[in-house]
């Protein structure tokens, strides 16, 4: 029953984009996050879905739609540098079978964000990108949530919607990537137009918001706890009630953290002392060998490079025995063939310093365009630009959640974060579109947040 509910969702979802094409673009951001052919294990699974969507997308725009005033971003121009120089890395990789796996979905990734803002033409199209965005981690999420509150979970036990750790079903990533979806869905929840704020969407997405919290407790990640603390400085530095949420923030904690299982909290003690955990401790390793393979090779190894580390480093744990006396157990671990561990040291690693540039600028520059929105009109309240400051600080949040949830999860290809950038810069091309067509007069008080003229 669930394989041919799925199939004939999916089949429903690309039918109907024949008649809206636009359709297509959210049928394969729901498929790529979702990845419903790994939940069907039927016809689904033997169906290159993903592909599929993917060409009636690029297809459908190049036949039907409206291609007036179509400019490519600075952003735009790094997608694709990055997309050429990664193909070129991957020709000479260190480990060409692997790294050819690899860039069999990274080139769709980055194609497909670069892909983006050229369809995101209307404030309808980008609020459905993001509603689909929401509501496919939503997908995942919500079960995990559910299993987590009847007490499950715990480090590499929870099992999503399949039993596959990879991608978003991976527990890192899926917690990093469900407290960026929290902004998001904040946002829905009070400027959406497809679902109109009312009780319903209200109390569905601040439910939603709670299971994406929940992410981090069920899988037993870290990044997540970190990127929970992200989340919460983020959201101080633009509230006007600092103290009352501060005093609400401290009451949580007080109240969630003796109903947390033991098994998370011993695992989270571990971030301060990362010596007596061997996970952290491979990391640190994994980072100092990625750091002096970048000295002889500063272009990189090409994808999945670090197949040839090895590490040996200790890990140190400490038996008080009083007050100020401990004795310390060394214990020597080698290990080969580690993963990066951080999406700062995989491009680094992967692509060498010309890659990681075009990364950390894409990335930089979007917490730039992004702030620029934000200040420009965050004390806009018109019907036309009341949205943008709002969903342009949204988007930032998510962001910064993301690079410095990347710092400690291998996700600089990650495709729900292409995604992001997609919608970034389809937002800043909207803006800067319907401020060109805007009387000369109009465009000069913009950045004042001028009231909407007629």
């Amino acid at each position: 029953m669930l394989d041919l509910f799925l199939l004939s969702f999916v089949l429903a979802f690309i039918g109907v984009g024949f008649r809206r094409p636009f359709l297509f673009v959210l049928a394969y951001t729901y498929i790529d996050i979702v990845a419903p052919q790994k939940v069907s294990w039927g016809i689904l699974s033997h169906i290159p879905v993903s592909l599929i969507a993917f060409l009636c997308a690029f297809i459908s725009w190049f036949v039907a739609e409206d291609k007036n005033g179509i400019r490519i971003s600075l952003r735009q121009f790094l997608l694709l540098a990055l997309l050429v120089y990664c193909g070129l890395s991957t020709q000479t990789a260190d480990f060409p079978v692997e790294a050819a796996q690899k860039w069999a979905w990274v080139w769709k990734a980055l194609l497909f964000a670069l892909f983006l803002p050229l369809t995101l033409r209307t404030r309808l199209r980008i609020e459905a990108l993001a509603l689909v965005m929401v509501l496919s981690i939503g997908v995942i999420v919500i079960g995990g949530g559910i299993k987590t509150a009847a007490g499950g979970g715990g480090y590499g036990e929870l099992r999503l919607l399949v039993n596959d750790n990879t991608g978003l079903y991976e527990g890192s990533i899926i917690s990093a990537v469900a407290i960026a979806v929290i902004p998001l869905a904040l946002w829905l929840s009070r400027f959406g137009t497809v679902f109109p704020p009312e009780w319903r969407v209200k109390g569905f997405a601040w439910a939603l918001c709670f299971a994406c919290a929940l992410m981090p407790i069920g899988t037993g990640a870290r990044t997540g706890l970190v990127c929970v603390v992200v989340l919460a400085a983020m959201i101080l530095r633009t509230a006007k009630r600092r103290m009352m949420i501060v005093s609400i923030m401290a009451a949580g904690a007080l109240i969630a953290i003796p109903l947390l299982p033991s098994e998370f909290t011993d695992r989270m003690s571990t971030i301060r002392n990362h010596q007596s955990d061997q996970s952290a401790g491979t990391r640190i390793a994994v980072w100092k060998w990625t750091i002096e393979f970048a000295k002889t090779h500063p272009f990189g190894g090409g994808f999945e490079a670090y197949r040839q580390n090895r590490l040996e480093y200790d890990t140190v744990k400490a038996d008080y025995a009083g007050d100020n006396n401990a004795a310390l157990e060394y214990q020597p671990i080698v290990e080969q063939g580690r993963a990066y561990h951080s999406s700062y040291f995989e491009m680094l690693g992967e692509q060498g310093y010309p890659g990681l540039a075009l990364w950390l600028a894409l990335h930089i520059l979007g917490v730039w365009q992004m702030e620029v929105l934000r200040r420009r009109y965050r004390k806009d309240e018109s019907e036309q630009f009341g949205w943008v400051g709002p969903l342009a600080e949204a988007l930032q949040q998510a962001q910064v959640i993301y690079l410095v949830g990347s710092t400690f999860v291998g996700i600089a290809f990650q495709p729900f974060v292409y995604m992001l950038v997609g919608l970034q810069c389809g937002l800043w091309a909207y803006i800067k579109r319907v401020r060109a067509a805007q009387p000369e007069p109009f465009r000069k008080t913009m950045g004042k947040a001028a009231p909407v003229v007629a």
